[in-house]
C-alpha cells in the first residue's frame, strides 16, 4: 500500500530530515511541504494528501502551528488526512489524543518510527476492508457469521487442517513458512514435510500473528526460523534448510521491521 504525504514544520531542517528517513519506504510518496499553518492548509486543500507530518510545538511561534489546523480541516473536507505530529515534548501527546490524530512521534525521528506507523496503516486499511466486506456479507445474508480468533503471541496453537473427515493437527510452532498455490496453501514444517490446506494464503495472513509475517504475495514465514537475510537479493534463508524465500518490495516494511526485532533482542552485531 502506497500512501501520499506533505510535512508542515516550521524547521526547514526538521522538514529535511522527515523527508530524509521517509524516502527509504517505497510506500511513501513526497508531495510538498510548508513552513506555516496558511501554506500548510492550502497544500492540503489543493493535493488532499493520505498524511500530513504536522509539528505543533514551533520554534517560529509567527508559523501558528498548532493542532488548531485540525479543526481547520474539517471545514472543507469530508476525509481528513491521517494526521501524524512530530515534536520534541511528551507532554503534548495526551491534547493530541483529543483530536484523533493517528500517531505522535518524538523528534528526532527514526527508521523504527515510520516502520511501526507504516505496519499501523496497513493493518488499518486491511481492517477497514474486512469491516466493509463483514457489512456487505450481513446485508445480503443477516445470519450469524463466526469470526475466527487471532492468535496473539505467547498463546500456544495448534492448526487443524480438515478435508473430508480427515483432520490433521499441526503445531503452529512447528510451521516454518506457508505459500501459495492458487486457491490452496502449502504447510511446509521443521521436519521437511508440506501439507496442504484448501485455504487461501490471505486466510492465514488474517488469522495467524506474531511470529508468523507476510514477506511477499506468495509466502508467510515463520521468524523463528529465519537464519539469514540478504537485502542485496531479496531473499531470507530457512534455518537448517537449503530454502530461500523471496520478499518482495511491496513487503520491505515487514523485513525491516524483523530486522530491527533481532537488534533488539539479545544481539550482538559483528
Amino acid at each position: 500500500m502506497n500512501y501520499s504525504y506533505i510535512i508542515i514544520d516550521d524547521n526547514q531542517e526538521s522538514v529535511l530530515k522527515t523527508k530524509g528517513i521517509a524516502d527509504g519506504f517505497s510506500e511513501l510518496t513526497f508531495v510538498a511541504s510548508a513552513n506555516n499553518y496558511t501554506d500548510g492548509l492550502h497544500l492540503i486543500l489543493e493535493h488532499t494528501p493520505q498524511l500530513v507530518f504536522l509539528e505543533i510545538d514551533p520554534v517560529d511561534t509567527t508559523s501558528n502551528l498548532s493542532l488548531a489546523l485540525i479543526n481547520e480541516l474539517h471545514r472543507y473536507l469530508k476525509i481528513i488526512p491521517k494526521i501524524i505530529i512530530t515534536t520534541r515534548k511528551k507532554e503534548l501527546a495526551f491534547e493530541a489524543i483529543q483530536y484523533e490524530v493517528m500517531d505522535y512521534l518524538l523528534k528526532p525521528l527514526v527508521p523504527i518510527d515510520v516502520i511501526k506507523l507504516i505496519l499501523k496503516l496497513n493493518k488499518s486499511e486491511v481492517e477497514s476492508e474486512v469491516a466493509l466486506n463483514e457489512s456487505i456479507i450481513l446485508e445480503e445474508k443477516p445470519t450469524f457469521l463466526p469470526q475466527p480468533e487471532t492468535v496473539h503471541q505467547g498463546q500456544s496453537l495448534t492448526l487443524c487442517i480438515k478435508s473430508y473427515g480427515d483432520y490433521r493437527y499441526i503445531d503452529a510452532k512447528d510451521i516454518c513458512y506457508l505459500r501459495a498455490d492458487n486457491n490452496s496453501t502449502d504447510i511446509h514444517l521443521n521436519n521437511g514435510e508440506m501439507i496442504t490446506a484448501f485455504k487461501t494464503l490471505k486466510h492465514f495472513e488474517g488469522v495467524l500473528s506474531y511470529p508468523f509475517i507476510r514477506i511477499h504475495n506468495s509466502y508467510i514465514v515463520n521468524r523463528n526460523y529465519i537464519s539469514r537475510i540478504h537485502s542485496g537479493n531479496s531473499v531470507c534463508y530457512i534455518k537448517n534448510s537449503t530454502v530461500k524465500l523471496p520478499f518482495s518490495k511491496s513487503y520491505k516494511t515487514n523485513i525491516d521491521l524483523i530486522i530491527s526485532e533481532f537488534a533488539n533482542g539479545n544481539y550482538l552485531e559483528i
